[in-house]
Formats: C-alpha cells, structure tokens, sequence
C-alpha cells in the first residue's frame, strides 16, 4: 500500500511539472506573469515534494539516495530543479530556466516509469498502463489545442473577410469575436498545444521502450508527430518573427491542423503499435 501511495504521488508530480513546463513555455512566447508566476509555484511544489521523498528515503535506507543508476538519476533532477529555481529568484533567466526543466521532467518521468520498477507485477503492469494513459491523454490536449486554433484560424478568416468587403454590421455579428481576439486565441492556444504535443512524445517514447523494447523509431505515428510538431513550431518562429501574420498566419495554422487530423487517422492505421487509436 506504501509502494501504491507513493507510486501516485509520483504520477501527481509528472502531471503537476508537465503542466508547469506548458506555462512556462507560455510565458516565454507571450511574457504573461501569471503564468510565470504559476509556472514557477508548480515547480518549486516539484521540488518540495522531491525533497520530502528524499527524505523518507534517507531515513529508511540511512544513506544518501546516490549508489544505484536509479538513485542517481533522481538526485541529479532534484539538483536541476534546484538550481533552476535558484537561476529563476536571483538571475531571472527564462530560457535556461525551461532547458533545465525539460531535461529534470525526462528523468523523472524516467524514474517514475522506470524499467527496473516494472516487474512482473501488478503494481509493474499497472505503472505501464497509466504511463500509456498520461501519453494518450496529453495526446489528445493537444489535438484538442490544435483544434482550437483551427476554429480560431476559421474565424479570423471569415471576419477579414467581411470587414474587407465592408460587410460588417454590428447587429447581426455582434457576438463574433474581434480580430484581434481571435488572433490571440490562435496563439494561446498554438502556444499550449505544441508542448503538450512535446510531453506527449516523451511519455509515449517512454512507454514503447518499457512495454516493447525494441520498437521501431521509423514508425509512420511517431514521424507523424515529430513533423506536426515541427511545422507548428516553425509556425510559432515565423509569426514571432513578424514573418507570418494575419490571413497567412490563419491558412498555415489551418493546413497544419489537417496534416494532424491525416497524422491522426492514417498514421494510426499504419502504425505498427498505435492500434489502439
């Protein structure tokens, strides 16, 4: 009942981190305080929980948690949330911050999901399962941001259009949304959906090396992903750079969208272990 109770606790302190590491990705694109301020608390509450595991785990072993890989791999991310807190209060630097928060997330959903904790047991299987269960359901906060973007995208088009036509009249849409809101909806919600994206690969990645060992990184869903990934991201560099704006921005998010929904589908169908989807 302790290994169930501090099983979940890990898994409560996966979701809280990959929660932490979207808003901080965020605030980094769009400098929204709250967020940051958000972002950081749910680190640092990481952190606390990571110290009272170390703790207990002195006091019941009556050593220091270094000797195994396993152990080791623990320490060193609670070092590296450490000091990315320590670079947040005194530096302020934001990149290096997230950097070192990416890196301290892989190890400890590595050490939460890890090989040697999965036995043959009920408690091995049942970690497996939930590891699959936190990829398929970032996953699919994903589509669903991406989703948002492109009915966002849908709206920006149509409102351009009406008002370049001068077609706009004030009783009839006058619960449509601004120009200016819809463009931000498409950003917040691009903003959210490309990390969320990015720890849904990790925790898979993870969860296919556990569960199949050998398994295939040429597979037709993983590229898939890695390419939907990168044009979004490549959507995110070219608008910050002022070179994808307006209608140009829209149709892009737009045909990006389909190239998931296409992803979703066939590269299921194709997979050689998404036959779940």
């Amino acid at each position: 009942m302790t290994d169930l109770t501090m099983t979940r606790l890990h898994e409560v302190m996966v979701v809280i981190y990959a929660i932490s590491l979207v808003f901080y990705f965020i605030d980094y694109l769009r400098k929204n305080q709250k967020l940051y301020r958000f972002a950081f608390w749910g680190v640092s509450i990481v952190w606390i929980m990571q110290s009272l595991f170390l703790v207990l785990y002195i006091v019941q072993t009556h050593r220091f948690p270094i000797l195994t890989i396993f152990e080791g791999i623990y320490f060193y991310a609670w070092l590296l949330i450490a000091i990315s807190i320590a670079m947040h209060c005194i530096f302020k630097l934001d990149l290096p911050v997230i950097l070192m928060n990416i890196i301290a997330f892989c190890l400890i959903v590595i050490h939460t999901f890890a090989p040697a904790q999965m036995d043959a047991t009920p408690l091995g299987d049942n970690l497996i399962s939930e590891l699959l269960m936190f990829h398929v359901v970032f996953a699919i906060l994903s589509y669903g941001g991406f989703a948002i973007v492109f009915v966002f995208a849908m709206l920006y088009i149509f409102l351009y259009s009406l008002l370049k036509r001068k077609k706009w009249q004030p009783n009839q849409f006058a619960r449509l949304p601004s120009l200016s809101q819809t463009e931000q909806g498409m950003i917040y919600a691009l903003y959210a959906g490309v990390p969320l994206l990015g720890i849904s690969l990790i925790l898979g990645m993870m969860w296919a090396y556990v569960a199949l060992g050998n398994f295939p990184l040429a597979d037709v869903k993983i590229i898939g992903s890695l390419i939907s990934m990168l044009i979004y991201s490549c959507i995110i560099y070219k608008n910050r750079k002022g070179k994808l704006y307006g209608t140009k921005f829209a149709w892009a998010t737009i045909y990006a969208f389909l190239i998931v929904l296409i992803n979703f589908f066939l590269g299921s169908r194709f997979s050689a272990f998404h036959f779940w989807y």
